[in-house]
């Protein structure tokens, strides 16, 4: 069961849209004080090389991803590090086998399944196609990558973090 409900996915997809500059340094602040491992996760991007305008791509998919965590009203735990190496290492097990597969049909059904079984279906589905369309509008480049895999690694993370007994808690 998704714990990012629909209707809060959407609030925070439309208060993102509506921030200015100033409002979005502002999320990054709180990102930095309460999760400052997610924002690690895409600000290191420039050390992999990947250009400043494909990484604000990365930092908006982060303040959604974030916004639907506050906007959903559970107390998250801090994501570590070790937690957002544990789910890139099961991305690539995923991505090694998905490639093994040898045809179309297998593929999709592969695909239908990890979809099927995630616990944030509609968080992965809203990054998944800003992720497509972002990337139908650029230029593709080799470091694309680090951005999707950092990216679908934030929602996987937030999708598996365990959650603490107390998690009906609500965010002050």
């Amino acid at each position: 069961m998704s714990r990012i409900s629909r209707s809060a996915l959407l609030r925070a997809i439309k208060a993102v849209q509506e921030m200015t500059a100033e409002q979005k340094l502002g999320l990054a602040d709180e990102i930095f004080s309460s999760q400052p491992n997610m924002l690690a996760a895409v600000l290191v991007l420039r050390s992999l090389g990947v250009p400043a305008a494909k990484q604000e791509f990365a930092l908006e998919m982060l303040f959604l991803c974030f916004q639907a965590m506050k906007e959903s009203g559970l107390t998250w735990p801090l994501i570590t590090a070790d937690e957002q190496e544990n789910h890139m290492r099961r991305h690539t097990t995923l991505l090694q086998f998905y490639a093994s597969l040898d045809g179309k049909s297998e593929q999709n059904s592969s695909t239908q399944q990890y979809i099927d079984a995630h616990p944030e279906q509609d968080l992965l589905a809203w990054v998944m196609t800003q992720s497509r369309e972002w990337l139908l509008k650029s230029d593709p480049e080799e470091s694309d990558k680090y951005v999707l895999q950092t990216v679908v690694n934030l929602v996987s993370c937030i999708a598996f973090v365990p959650m603490p007994v107390n998690a009906s808690q609500r965010i002050k």
